[in-house]
């Protein structure tokens, strides 16, 4: 009675980790169901005459083997077959060849046999934590999870999440400033999940774009309801970012929702990030004007476009020319990564010369959405106008004759007046 008692308080301690590793009671049933078998399998070459009824509401379970009645001299294998006599003490009214079924205690099959089912329920519930665990964190990449630091060694990071489960965060997915301590909580997504031998490593990153782009997320309420889209990231993470942002309602200014009243919601993310300077801009389709825009704050004077090498000269005043390319060459590095183009800058000889004029500074003058078009069309100073011929202008932008004549006009006035200070 010890043994069996000691059984079923085995299962009650199994049924109690089932709960603590959310391992549903189906699957639970079907592991205790298959472990048993092989432990009978192992022991009597065969499961297949044994009925093995699980009752998780009672928290035990009850063993039935089924054996066919033979004559007394008969007996050939017992676990299959059982006597004549043997067989009238369980049913007195049976006779050779029928079946007869009786329980079966599993504590009477000895230590060894309950040993043996402990390390095969032990061995299966080990892998379906592992499967549980795969699935679950596979189901979470790309997104954002805190995580408490258990050890910090060399090349990585040891977390564990609210349930116990470890993480990794490598030194190479780590903001060259990080600094933790045992304890800490840390925030950053699920990379990867590699699973080598059904071990699950889960791969943790606080440097992949996609880290910065569920910041904004969980900051700006516009992108997480879809009013403002994130089209382009280019990061280097703890030194700078350029974020491409397009809104489809006219009525939100997608820069100005990202950066918030006073910098409030990009202040958070920047922090989160250890300082990395963001760069918020307009996303447009337009290459030349997105290349323009990516290289903010400098102001290009002129572009010129490969688009089948994916390649960009672009021409500047000398002024601009160290802002273009940024300290370190970070600028000009992220412009080109943001818009996938090669970006070439070249000083401007021509507007080294003599002076001249943003399109912008002409608002007063000349339609804002005239100033546009001339823009889109790679030209962003009064000089990078009067620098094409007439026709050539008027085949870029599209408009009216009448329209360029009179933009052509009051540039060339500008400069006449100045020859006759």
């Amino acid at each position: 009675m010890a043994k069996k008692e000691e059984t079923v308080s085995m299962i009650d301690t199994l049924a109690e980790f089932k709960e603590l590793k959310n391992i549903d009671k189906d699957t639970m049933i079907s592991v205790l169901e298959e472990s048993f078998r092989n432990v009978i399998a192992k022991m009597f070459g065969t499961d297949e005459n044994y009925d093995v009824i699980i009752n998780p509401e009672k928290g035990d379970f009850e063993i039935w083997r089924n054996r066919v009645v033979v004559a007394d001299d008969q007996l050939e294998d017992s676990n299959l077959q059982l006597t004549l006599t043997q067989a009238r003490e369980i049913d007195p009214d049976c006779e050779v060849g029928e079946e007869v079924t009786d329980e079966v205690y599993f504590a009477k099959f000895g230590r060894r046999a309950i040993l043996n089912l402990r390390q095969t329920l032990a061995s299966k519930i080990l892998e379906l934590q592992k499967d549980s665990l795969f699935a679950k964190y596979k189901d979470k990449i790309g997104t954002i999870i805190a995580a408490d630091v258990y050890q910090v060694w060399k090349k990585e990071i040891l977390l564990l999440d609210d349930e116990g489960n470890e993480l990794l965060l490598p030194k190479s997915e780590q903001i060259p400033t990080d600094f933790y301590r045992k304890g800490e909580t840390v925030r950053a997504i699920v990379q990867r999940v590699d699973n080598m031998n059904n071990n699950p490593k889960i791969i943790l990153s606080r440097t992949d774009k996609v880290f910065l782009q569920r910041l904004f997320e969980l900051e700006v309420p516009e992108i997480n309801d879809g009013l403002i889209t994130i089209k382009a990231i280019a990061r280097i993470p703890g030194e700078r970012a350029k974020v491409a942002v397009e809104s489809y309602d006219d009525r939100i200014d997608p820069v100005g929702a990202c950066v918030g009243m006073k910098g409030s919601r990009i202040h958070g993310i920047v922090r989160e990030l250890r300082n990395e300077n963001i760069d918020v801009i307009n996303y447009t389709s337009n290459i030349s004007l997105f290349i323009q825009r990516s290289l903010s704050p400098a102001k290009i004077s002129s572009i010129r476009l490969n688009e089948e090498e994916r390649k960009a000269e672009v021409f500047l005043r000398p002024e601009e020319v160290s802002l273009a390319i940024g300290k370190g060459g970070l600028n000009i590095k992220l412009a080109s990564m943001l818009t996938e183009y090669t970006i070439d800058v070249f000083r401007d000889i021509d507007s080294a010369d003599e002076e001249d004029i943003y399109l912008d500074e002409f608002s007063d003058e000349i339609d804002a959405w005239v100033l546009e078009i001339l823009k889109n069309s790679g030209c962003y100073t009064a000089k990078n106008v009067l620098a094409m011929n007439r026709a050539e202008l008027i085949e870029r932008t599209d408009l009216e004759e009448s329209t360029i004549d009179e933009v052509l006009a009051v540039l060339a006035a500008e400069f006449e007046d100045e020859k006759n200070v």
